[in-house]
């Protein structure tokens, strides 16, 4: 064979990015449909349903696990949302101050109450707080309570998010607002702040999802049968019962809840990027 001959022979090619991609997806598909078999050959369905789904045991937590545990969980959600919405405004503002002590103060909360877990938080509040001031009750009792502690937490989230919303509204829109006679503070209130909030929306939203779920914190502030949510509602249950079933009915009751906040986070989302296009 003369060299010609092998110049003009192809040269073999591997596979192409494209082709790797879809054997790299076809293995992974591949892969997860083994282990969902093998996880549902080798799991004992019997003794999962005999300790997770007793129906008589589900049965009896209606209606009280809605109209009780349900509202509770919601009505704590919303409290400590509508606090840390506040204080978050106000942190945020001070974030964005001009007067350096201001921007101290605002940072020091956010990295303290960034920093510590949502529990320390609940037993500060519950705890820390009647010892520090004797004789005196937060308004509201048990709600009021989770109200501030949720809160506390959730405004440091919300002041990180509410900031970064205000800087990113254009500074022509200040301008604008300013050349029209607006104060410094009414152009913010009037102009800033409401467009700030159709850019922040979703991330706020999914901060009410994580609220929902640390109410269940409420638990350790100790409260009476008619303040249990759903956390504390199914535990009860679950121990008078010795079954898990009311375990899993709580949870079901939570994703009734956070799954459609979850889609219409997304969905906001998806409208505010089809916007910026």
């Amino acid at each position: 064979m003369t060299d010609t001959d092998v110049t003009l022979q192809p040269k073999k090619k591997g596979l192409t990015r494209r082709q790797k991609r879809r054997l790299s997806r076809g293995v992974q598909y591949v892969v997860f449909v083994a282990a969902v078999i093998a996880f549902a050959v080798t799991a004992d369905w019997g003794r999962l349903q005999n300790q997770f789904a007793q129906a008589d045991i589900a049965k009896q937590m209606f209606p009280d696990v809605i109209t009780l545990a349900l509202k509770n969980t919601v009505l704590y959600t919303l409290s400590g949302f509508v606090v840390g919405l506040v204080l978050g405004m106000v942190i945020a503002l001070m974030r964005l101050s001009s007067v350096g002590p201001y921007r101290w103060l605002a940072g020091v909360y956010i990295e303290i109450f960034r920093g510590l877990p949502a529990l320390l938080i609940f037993i500060f509040v519950g705890v820390a707080v009647p010892l520090a001031f004797p004789g005196t009750e937060i308004p509201g009792g048990t709600y009021g309570k989770v109200a501030i502690a949720l809160g506390l937490v959730s405004a440091a989230y919300m002041a990180e998010t509410i900031r970064a919303g205000i800087q990113a509204v254009p500074k022509g829109q200040t301008e604008a607002a300013r050349s029209l006679g607006f104060s410094p503070a009414k152009a913010m209130v009037s102009i800033i702040i409401p467009q700030a909030f159709r850019i922040i929306l979703p991330p706020l939203t999914n901060e009410l999802v994580l609220l929902f779920k640390d109410s269940s914190l409420v638990l350790f502030l100790g409260v009476t049968l008619e303040e249990r949510e759903l956390s504390k509602f199914g535990r009860d249950l679950a121990s008078t019962t010795a079954n898990s079933t009311p375990i899993l009915v709580a949870g079901l009751c939570y994703l009734l809840v956070t799954i459609p906040l979850s889609f219409v986070v997304r969905r906001m989302e998806s409208k505010a990027q089809e916007a910026i296009r």
